[in-house]
């Protein structure tokens, strides 16, 4: 009865529990990568990085099994195939080997899809349903493993990792595209917008939203990578 009074139809923008969760993920953001570099041996990083990507990881596979358990699943909606939970299945894969190649088409992927889910949250039902935890475990998750990845270890992006991750994401989209021609599904939101509020509300209807995204990948993957250029620029 008690928890019943905090449960909610849709986590609505700028409420408690659209805006906590995001606080509390930056104060252990700063926490954690700065007691890192101050404290931690190079063996100990590579643990807390392997942690937080095997957290991440399992929460979305265990959810999907509750999920599964429960009898309403559906494989046209309920897969872990939408960009931010398929990474989250195998991010441990990058917080395990640390390979350049993956942070390259990683850090574009998460920042910029990633935080359109942190700005603009698509959450069924809120605080405290498993799928609320879910939702922000794997979203603000994946931005602490990207940040940590660029503030402990100190990778960098090239110039070039941007036509890189954005050919992996042309990869991503063919396959979608077959998933959802095979189960006549909408993964990706390439047949249908989200019913959420969305940036791509702003980019007319099916398919204009699909040609102005792909449109705006390059500057907007170029924005993301402004920072990282004019700090080398400056420390040269």
């Amino acid at each position: 009865m008690l928890i019943s009074l905090f449960l909610v139809e849709r986590v609505s923008i700028g409420s408690l529990e659209h805006l906590a969760p995001i606080g509390l993920a930056v104060l252990f953001a700063i926490f954690s990568i700065s007691y890192s570099k101050r404290e931690l041996s190079e063996l100990q990083q590579h643990k807390v990085f392997k942690l937080f990507g095997w957290f991440v990881s399992l929460t979305v596979a265990l959810y999907h099994i509750y999920f599964i358990s429960s009898g309403n699943y559906n494989v046209q909606t309920d897969l872990p195939l939408y960009l931010c939970s398929f990474i989250a299945l195998l991010i441990p894969i990058f917080t395990y080997y640390r390979k350049f190649w993956l942070y390259e088409i990683l850090l574009f992927w998460i920042i910029a899809g990633t935080l359109q889910g942190v700005i603009t949250p698509d959450i069924a039902e809120g605080f405290p349903t498993f799928d609320y935890f879910r939702y922000w475990v794997v979203h603000l998750g994946l931005l602490i493993i990207v940040f940590y990845a660029t503030f402990v270890f100190g990778m960098r992006p090239k110039f070039k990792s941007i036509f890189k991750s954005i050919f992996a994401l042309q990869l991503y989209v063919a396959m979608m595209v077959i998933t959802n021609y095979l189960l006549e599904a909408n993964y990706f939101y390439l047949n249908k917008k989200p019913k959420s509020t969305s940036i791509l509300d702003y980019f007319g209807e099916w398919p204009y939203y699909i040609i102005v995204t792909q449109l705006i990948l390059i500057p907007y993957f170029l924005i993301i990578y402004l920072p990282f250029y004019l700090i080398a620029k400056r420390a040269k």
